[in-house]
């Protein structure tokens, strides 16, 4: 009898220690989720650029002589037509009177070779003149007659000459720096421009994509994957180089049609208004090239996917009990300060995005909702592991 009481008091004892700690264990611990959601979002690439001049013209002479004088001011805006300079027009004004004397003279000569032909047909009829005289004569006319046509293709050159002595803008623009001065020898045939006009308005954006990224693209705007924001026509906005944004966006214009085989890049040109002037020839910039929008997006905190030993992306899930499961995912690329989802997960997993320091996967914890994404301290972030 006294064994067995013995055995139940070490049974209660037993049940009570049980009691005790169990009512010791800590509950598990909380940790910030969100909940996985399909979203429309709008994709872009960044790319290097540069500036380029929508058109570009050297001025060269025409004709040789000297500068008599220049008719713009350095850096200014010109329009086309406007005189730029004048070449000592004496010459060729000299060479019009002796091609306009030369074309009198042809055109009288074809006035009487033409009467003579006249006079000679009438006497032929009659046995006046044998038939080889008007032969003769009316081959003089019609010699005469092609010399006065030579006379006055001379006269319209030289004239055409004289216009070319004073040199106009070819194109709108804005002018550089003149490489000659008054007084300078120039000639028709010299390599050396004596300015530059560049239309800068508009301009373009030279820019360097893979050919991998293009294919990418195209494949995924055929299959229908990503839609375009704006008709036909990617929009592309603009950095400059004090990282300062433009204020107006551009339109992708030319795709050219050949890879470069050192780099494996295709240029890619965008068309940008630029009424004030602000963009340069040169410069460097960077453009944001909109791709199109996605409306099956699955967008997540950058914080909510670290890496594994492997280099993979884990993103960490809480089930419905509690566990939480590392899963491995795949991103495709960062929009903003998130991360687009290309798979491993769906929507309504509830991933962690805080408190990674608190639990081992196949543990268990108790999820608080963040609707927002945002995280709620910068040590938490800190502590999940970047990509």
């Amino acid at each position: 009898m006294n064994r067995i009481l013995a055995l139940c008091a070490a049974a209660a004892l037993a049940s009570c220690g049980a009691k005790e700690e169990a009512r010791s264990a800590p509950p598990p611990p909380e940790v910030a989720v969100q909940t996985v959601t399909v979203q429309s979002a709008t994709l872009s690439v960044t790319l290097p650029g540069r500036t380029a001049a929508y058109r570009v013209a050297e001025i060269r002479p025409q004709v040789s002589g000297i500068i008599l004088d220049r008719q713009f001011e350095e850096g200014a805006a010109v329009t086309e037509g406007q005189p730029l300079y004048l070449i000592d027009p004496a010459p060729y004004q000299a060479a019009v009177d002796s091609a306009a004397a030369t074309l009198d003279k042809a055109a009288a000569m074809a006035a009487a070779a033409k009467n003579r032909e006249a006079r000679f047909a009438k006497l032929v009829k009659m046995s006046g003149v044998s038939k080889q005289d008007y032969d003769d004569a009316s081959a003089n006319a019609k010699q005469a007659k092609a010399e006065v046509a030579l006379a006055r293709a001379a006269l319209e050159r030289a004239k055409i000459d004289l216009e070319r002595t004073e040199i106009k803008a070819p194109i709108d623009g804005r002018i550089g720096r003149t490489l000659v001065t008054r007084g300078a020898l120039v000639n028709a045939s010299q390599q050396e421009a004596l300015a530059v006009i560049h239309a800068l308005d508009p301009i373009y954006v030279d820019l360097a994509q893979s050919s991998a990224e293009l294919l990418r693209l195209k494949r995924k705007l055929a299959s229908g994957a990503l839609e375009t924001v704006e008709g036909d026509q990617l929009r592309v906005n603009l950095i400059l180089e004090d990282s300062d944004a433009y204020s107006q966006p551009g339109n992708l214009a030319l795709t050219e049609v050949n890879v470069e085989p050192q780099t494996g890049a295709v240029t890619l040109r965008a068309v940008f208004p630029n009424p004030e002037g602000l963009l340069l020839p040169g410069m460097f910039v960077r453009a944001e090239i909109v791709e199109g929008r996605r409306t099956d997006a699955i967008l997540v905190p950058q914080q909510a996917i670290t890496r594994n030993a492997l280099g993979e992306g884990i993103a960490y899930v809480v089930a419905n009990d509690g566990t939480v499961e590392d899963r491995r995912v795949d991103v495709d690329r960062a929009v903003g300060d998130k991360w687009l989802v290309a798979s491993g997960l769906k929507p309504g997993d509830r991933i962690v995005i805080e408190g990674f320091q608190r639990f081992r996967p196949g543990g268990k914890v108790t999820p608080i909702e963040n609707k927002s994404g945002a995280p709620q301290s910068a040590a938490a972030a800190n502590s999940s592991g970047l990509l």
